[in-house]
């Protein structure tokens, strides 16, 4: 991972065009390939950004980061003030809770709780930043992701927002459509999941216990 400080300005082409002016800021280029540009407010999320496949170019003063959709971010640098690299390895991923695993296990035994006659593609179905919980089937034969949280937040709809957004440019899976499953859903996350197109289930976790099998069982 790559952190450079720098004064900078942003300009971004492509479906549509921003510009943010001259300014002192973060930009983070990750070895996969991204590139996000960071202010030191907002939490985690970024100013501007460009997910990969991307390809970054370096001259004098000027970053252009561009994508095979020939979309653009174009940074300006005025100055460095930091400019360092690290090796973080691979990250072992996200552990969840004792319930959410379970919870999330469940849903995979029983997919018609999330949509009628859903059928279950695969778990932990792996992407370039991440594992979606559950990739299922609708019974048109579309693909749907779903991400599942005991508590459900801004931040859960975020995440499946950014999964969404890299599957659906893969032309053996798009379109995906998207579930956000949870034991309780707060009203911000249900507007903004509802706002992007996201369907919110909210799961009851002791009626989908009672649906697990008690036979014996090596795994």
């Amino acid at each position: 991972m790559r952190l450079v400080i720098a004064r900078c300005q942003v300009d971004y082409v492509g479906r549509l065009t921003a510009h943010l002016p001259m300014a002192p800021r973060l930009l983070l280029v990750k070895a996969d390939g991204s590139v996000s540009i960071h202010a030191d407010d907002r939490a985690y999320k970024p100013l501007n950004w460009m997910s990969p496949p991307c390809w970054l170019s370096e001259e004098p003063g000027v970053w252009t980061v561009r994508n095979k959709a020939d979309e653009s971010l174009v940074i300006t640098i005025d100055e460095v003030l930091h400019d360092s690299s690290h090796e973080l390895g691979v990250d072992p991923g996200l552990v969840k809770d004792g319930v959410e695993a379970h919870l999330q296990e469940l849903l995979a035994a029983h997919p018609t709780v999330l949509g009628a006659d859903y059928t279950l593609v695969r778990r932990e179905y792996m992407t370039a930043i991440g594992p979606v919980d559950l990739l299922c089937r609708d019974p048109a034969g579309r693909h749907v992701a779903v991400e599942v949280k005991r508590r459900g937040e801004i931040d859960g709809v975020e995440q499946l927002t950014r999964y969404l957004e890299l599957m659906n440019r893969d032309p053996l899976l798009a379109p995906v459509a998207g579930v956000y499953a949870a034991q309780q859903i707060k009203p911000q996350a249900r507007t903004l999941a509802e706002d992007r197109g996201i369907r919110c289930v909210v799961v009851d976790y002791d009626t989908l216990r009672g649906t697990e099998s008690k036979d014996l069982r090596l795994f």
